[in-house]
């Protein structure tokens, strides 16, 4: 069974107003024509109730509405005639264009115009006279204008409705742009915290793995003294990183960012960290260029380079790690670092894979090139090998 909607509340209103107008003409005498067909007293309301009780369905059914207000409409110009009933149609031929469909929003202005059009010219035909004139204005009035209105309403309704969902997608774009860029600060600043404490870490687990281990004077006191070097430089790395996050600033200055022009001294603390491994460190570079690059490439290259040796540090076997640096002018950074696969004494550092994954990301953001992973060395034998190439053109600069 099919079941409207309550009417709304205005229609309700519009219909109480309406009906209780009418009646109140009727009383009072006043009609709008004489000498019709039907003259019986208070004929003339029943169309009045009709299209009252049709302004309840003006916002859930329009066009059924519209239909049946056109009858009650014609029938009430057969009867002495309420200025009411006709006031009442004028607000369905409205809402039937503002409620109804688009197809009829689109063809109801058009069809009342052809309409006053036709009964304009059909009457100056017949009566020849400016009574006919007057007959198409009170049909337009009744018909086109309350149509062009509805139209009007509409419009300006669904420009208003555009521009609200217009302004919702452009909020919910800013939304989605802000947790973007809150997740890629977030992932920056876990890679970034990774870089500065994993290496200075993997060296205290290590060493103070080997101080418990072997019980030796010597070497516990020389782990000691790597154990407490480490600790020094991650403690000023977190606090720098620290004062970084709670001012609120961006990314340290050049002077502040490591460059490729420290892993000198990068290395030689790998050398130190690294000597009761059993692994040597050698850093080649083969750069024709002496330029600087650009601070976003040689952060990336220096982190590069510094997470290798970290992992060397906890995975490779004995041997050496070499650092190969090669750029020919106007072509991207080259960066390698291999060390020897197998096992080798003494204690290791566990490794969750964060690592590689921060240096991926790094070189991806740059618009680079990154692998890591096993390469055959010669007969029978492999090394592991990280290689990064890093454009250093107006791409890298912008990221």
């Amino acid at each position: 069974m099919l079941i409207h909607p309550r009417p709304h509340r205005d229609d309700v209103l519009i219909a109480v107003a309406g009906l209780s107008g009418g009646v109140v003409l009727w009383l009072l005498g006043l009609h709008m024509q004489n000498g019709r067909p039907l003259d019986a007293p208070g004929i003339e309301l029943v169309p009045l109730a009709v299209m009252a009780a049709l302004a309840l369905l003006r916002r859930s059914a329009p066009q059924t509405a519209l239909v049946i207000g056109t009858l009650a409409l014609v029938m009430d110009q057969f009867t002495a005639g309420n200025l009411a009933t006709v006031l009442l149609y004028t607000d369905v031929m409205y809402a039937a264009v503002l409620y109804g469909t688009p197809a009829a929003a689109r063809r109801i202005p058009v069809a009342t115009l052809l309409i006053t059009v036709t009964v304009t010219v059909g009457f100056l035909a017949w009566f020849r006279s400016a009574e006919a004139l007057l007959i198409g204005i009170v049909t337009g009035l009744v018909s086109f204008v309350p149509a062009l209105t509805g139209v009007s309403v509409r419009n300006h309704r669904d420009a208003a409705e555009t521009e609200r969902l217009r302004a919702d997608q452009t909020a919910l774009l800013a939304e989605m742009d802000r947790a973007q860029a809150v997740t890629e600060e977030r992932a920056r600043m876990a890679r970034e915290l990774h870089d500065l404490v994993a290496n200075h870490l993997s060296a205290i687990a290590i060493h103070s793995t080997a101080a418990l281990s072997i019980d030796e004077p010597e070497t516990s006191r020389n782990a000691l003294g790597v154990i407490r070097e480490n600790s020094v430089d991650g403690l000023a790395e977190m606090r720098r990183l620290i004062g970084l996050l709670r001012t609120g600033a961006a990314d340290p200055g050049p002077s502040a960012s490591p460059t490729l022009g420290s892993l000198d001294a990068l290395i030689e603390q790998h050398r130190t960290n690294a000597a009761s491994s059993g692994l040597t460190c050698v850093l080649e570079d083969s750069r024709t260029g002496t330029g600087p690059l650009p601070a976003p490439v040689e952060l990336a290259a220096y982190r590069i380079v510094q997470e290798s040796l970290t992992n060397a540090l906890k995975h490779a076997g004995p041997g050496p790690v070499t650092v190969r640096l090669g750029q020919r002018p106007g072509r991207r950074l080259t960066v390698e670092v291999t060390s020897a696969l197998g096992d080798r004494p003494g204690p290791r550092a566990p490794g969750s894979g964060a690592g590689l994954t921060g240096m991926r990301e790094r070189v991806a953001l740059l618009g680079g090139e990154f692998e890591a992973g096993p390469v055959p060395a010669g007969i029978g034998t492999k090394i592991w090998r990280v290689r990064a190439e890093l454009p250093v053109g107006e791409r890298s600069v912008r990221a």
